[in-house]
C-alpha cells in the first residue's frame, strides 16, 4: 500500500511537470526541484549508458531496469506524457481566457521556487554570488530575445527538441519558451493535438538525444560544484520572472498554422498601466490571490516532503 502510494505521488509530480512543461515560462525541471525528485531524475537519466545498452543487448532486461531506475522513469514520465496530452489544451485555453490569473499562479510558484532553491547552498561565496547573478542575467536576455520564423524540417524539428528538453530540465529555463523562440511552439504543440505521429517522433527523438548528454553535464556540476550549480539554477529562475510577469502590452502579432492572429512580442507594464494600454481589467486582486496560491503550494509541498522524510527517519 505505502508502494502504490509513493507511485500515486510521484505520476502526480509527473502530471505537474508536464502541466508546467506546456506553459512558455514554466520550466518542469522548477517542479522537480520543489518535489524534491530533481537529483534522482538526473541520475536515473544518466544511468542510461553503455552498461546499460550491453545489458539490453545480452538480454539481462530485470538488470537494465534496476540500473536505470526503471519503476521511477516509468511512473514519471507516464504522469508527464499523460498532462502534456491531456493538458495542451487545458493550458491553450486558460492562457487565451484568463492570462493573468494563469500567469500570477506560476510567477509566485516561481518566486517561492527560487527561495528553496536558494536554501540548497551550503556556504555563500563570491564565486557562488557570481554565479547566481550569471544565472539571473542569461535567464533574462534568453526571454528577451524575440522568435524566429524557421522551417518545419524534420533536421530542425529533431534539433529543437534537443534544445528544448535541456531548458526543460534546467529549473527556471522553460523548453517551451525556448521552442517559441526557435518558432516551434506552435507547431509542436498543433502535432501533439492533431497527433502527427512524424512530427512527434521526431521531436521526441530529439528529446531523447539532449536528455542523455545533458542530463550528464548537470549531474556532474551538482556533484562537483553544487553551491555554484545551485546559485546558477536559482538564479535562472529568477530572471526567468521576466517572461511570465502577468501584465504585457502586445507590441507586434503574428498569424499562426491556424490562421490566427497572435502576439509575437510582447513588453512588461505594470497593472496601472495594463488598462490603459490594453483596455482590458487587470484584475490586481485576482493576481495577487492567484500568486499567493502558487507560493502556498510549493511551502505546503516542502513541509509535506519534510514530514515525509522525518517520518522516514525515525521509523
Amino acid at each position: 500500500m505505502q508502494k502504490f502510494r509513493s507511485h500515486i505521488q510521484l505520476f502526480l509530480k509527473g502530471v505537474a511537470m508536464g502541466s508546467a512543461d506546456v506553459v512558455p515560462g514554466v520550466s518542469g525541471g522548477t517542479i522537480a526541484f520543489i518535489t524534491g525528485i530533481y537529483g534522482q531524475l538526473l541520475d536515473s537519466i544518466k544511468a542510461v549508458d553503455l552498461d546499460a545498452v550491453r545489458m539490453l543487448f545480452q538480454g539481462k532486461f530485470r538488470t537494465l531496469w534496476e540500473h536505470v531506475n526503471g519503476n521511477f522513469l516509468l511512473v514519471l514520465l507516464s504522469g508527464i506524457a499523460l498532462s502534456i496530452i491531456s493538458l495542451a489544451k487545458v493550458i491553450h485555453f486558460l492562457l487565451e481566457a484568463y492570462p493573468i490569473q494563469l500567469w500570477s499562479f506560476f510567477f509566485g510558484l516561481v518566486i517561492i521556487a527560487a527561495v528553496s532553491v536558494s536554501r540548497e547552498i551550503r556556504q555563500w561565496k563570491a564565486g557562488v554570488l557570481f554565479s547566481g547573478v550569471l544565472g539571473i542575467i542569461i535567464a533574462f536576455f534568453i526571454t528577451e530575445a524575440s522568435p524566429a520564423e524557421t522551417t518545419e524540417a524534420y533536421w530542425f524539428v529533431l534539433l529543437s527538441g534537443a534544445l528544448a528538453i535541456c531548458a526543460m530540465i534546467l529549473p527556471g529555463i522553460s523548453g517551451s519558451f525556448i521552442l517559441l523562440i526557435l518558432g516551434k511552439y506552435t507547431f509542436i504543440l498543433d502535432a501533439i493535438n492533431t497527433r502527427e505521429i512524424g512530427v512527434i517522433a521526431v521531436f521526441g527523438a530529439g528529446c531523447i538525444i539532449g536528455l542523455l548528454s545533458f542530463a550528464r553535464l548537470v549531474s556532474w556540476l551538482l556533484h562537483k560544484f553544487h553551491d555554484i550549480a545551485v546559485a546558477l539554477l536559482a538564479g535562472f529562475m529568477i530572471g526567468s520572472l521576466n517572461k511570465i510577469w502577468p501584465w504585457k502590452e502586445v507590441i507586434s502579432s503574428r498569424i499562426n498554422s491556424k490562421g490566427e492572429e497572435v502576439p509575437l512580442i510582447t513588453e512588461n507594464i505594470m497593472p496601472g498601466e495594463y488598462f490603459g494600454a490594453t483596455g482590458l481589467e487587470p484584475h490586481l486582486l485576482q493576481a495577487v490571490l492567484f500568486m499567493l496560491l502558487g507560493i502556498a503550494i510549493v511551502v505546503g509541498l516542502e513541509q509535506f516532503a519534510t514530514r515525509k522524510s522525518r517520518k522516514e527517519v525515525s521509523s
